[in-house]
């Protein structure tokens, strides 16, 4: 998320309902940030004070609202970086762009949701695991389709 700030209640607003459900993004195994143009310290107080678990990026130098060119020139005594909420695939391939200027254009987590099924269904071949091949692949014990199988350490003294 390219947020405006700890200023903003729009800001709270979103970031409390993503706290709250923070622990299903978690157990979906899915990265979340939040990059703001704050200082360190106030960005910290604002990520505490709606209880987010997930990393706050302080970009008091407005570089990410320079590169992408979102500069909100409606509000120069704060000078934040119009909000956006960004779904990314692996390699930060742009799925889905939410515009956050005004409220509604910022997605629920219920969007949220559907967004990450759409890519978690894009991304993993064992999504179905009824799909042609997967089971023979598997009792075969081939575990590369299985996420994070592949990744366990071979069962030991055999």
């Amino acid at each position: 998320m390219l947020a405006r700030g700890h200023y903003c209640p729009k800001e709270h607003q979103q970031h409390l309902e993503l706290a709250a459900n923070y622990p299903k993004i978690a157990v979906a195994y899915t990265p979340v940030a939040t990059i703001a143009t704050d200082e360190h310290h106030t960005l910290q107080e604002f990520r505490a004070s709606v209880g987010a678990q997930w990393p706050f990026l302080s970009d008091p130098g407005r570089i990410v609202q320079s590169d992408l060119e979102i500069q909100e020139y409606t509000d120069p005594d704060n000078d934040p970086m119009i909000p956006h909420t960004l779904v990314l695939e692996p390699g930060l391939v742009v799925h889905t762009i939410y515009n956050g200027y005004w409220f509604w254009g910022r997605p629920s987590f219920v969007d949220l949701w559907h967004d990450l099924r759409d890519v978690t269904r894009k991304i993993r071949p064992d999504w179905d695991l009824s799909a042609p091949g997967l089971r023979e692949a598997w009792e075969a014990g081939d575990v590369s389709q299985s996420h994070g199988w592949d990744r366990r350490a071979a069962p030991s003294g055999a």
